[in-house]
């Protein structure tokens, strides 16, 4: 083996070693969003590391034996380019549009990138891919926490509400709203008219973009809420409340 093709092998210990850094990189990130119950989480990170490192390590060593042939040109950014493109697809999978709401922003980014620190690692590029898994780690444990914090008064909540159709029950909602310092951002309604054979009345569904400054504030406006009697039931950043025969029940 030549010198010039020497640049093109690598040892089967330094294969493994880089094959076994891109799992504990990926499963690092991995851990935080299974952690916080996304839907790729813990494996998902760890193959997509794993399979970029192997894409790479493809690329540049894997056509050694044609490395000097005359009218060869090896191109080790060749395979790692569509990796790039390619993994767009597993990152927009993750990707939940729920009305007006939107998640999995980060987790498709984190795929992203953890594709690119699969590519470091089987370039031998490892003091970016070690300094990135940590700055990726940083950014999604430490700064979310700071993000929630910084943001917690300029967040807009949800609030879906179910009443009977009641001419007057948007008025009287909204009422209630701001008389606990809750600003309207924006409102929807659906009615939903009961079939005649069943013999129940017809609802309407309200769904509320709110501005709430206190957390606290917005439960308190459920509870008042319902003390109006056209109020089936309200939902709200996951927790409901239900009328009852023995009053308002609150479901988590």
């Amino acid at each position: 083996m030549t010198g010039t093709a020497g640049i093109w092998t690598i040892s089967h210990g330094e294969l493994l070693l880089r094959l076994v850094l891109a799992v504990f990189m990926g499963g690092a990130v991995g851990i935080e969003r299974e952690w916080h119950n996304h839907a790729a989480g813990f494996r998902t990170h760890i193959l997509v590391c794993l399979g970029s490192t192997t894409i790479m390590l493809l690329s540049i060593y894997g056509f050694s034996e044609f490395a000097n042939e005359p009218n060869v040109r090896l191109d080790p950014a060749r395979l790692a380019a569509q990796v790039i493109s390619g993994i767009g697809f597993i990152g927009a999978g993750a990707i939940l549009r729920n009305g007006s709401t939107i998640s999995g922003l980060t987790t498709a980014a984190s795929i992203w990138v953890v594709a690119g620190i699969g590519l470091c690692v089987g370039a031998g590029f490892l003091y970016a891919a070690v300094f990135s898994t940590m700055l990726l780690l940083i950014s999604l444990f430490v700064l979310n926490k700071w993000e929630k914090y910084v943001m917690r008064h300029r967040r807009n909540h949800e609030m879906t509400i179910k009443t009977l159709d009641n001419p007057t029950a948007l008025g009287q909602i909204a009422t209630a709203l701001s008389n606990e310092g809750i600003q309207i951002v924006n409102v929807k309604m659906m009615r939903k008219d009961a079939a005649a054979s069943s013999g129940e009345a017809a609802t309407i569904q309200l769904q509320f973009v709110l501005h709430v400054q206190n957390p606290v504030k917005l439960m308190e406006a459920m509870e008042k809420v319902h003390t109006l009697d056209f109020v089936i039931w309200t939902e709200s950043g996951g927790k409901s409340l239900d009328v009852t025969h023995q009053g308002v029940r609150q479901v988590h």
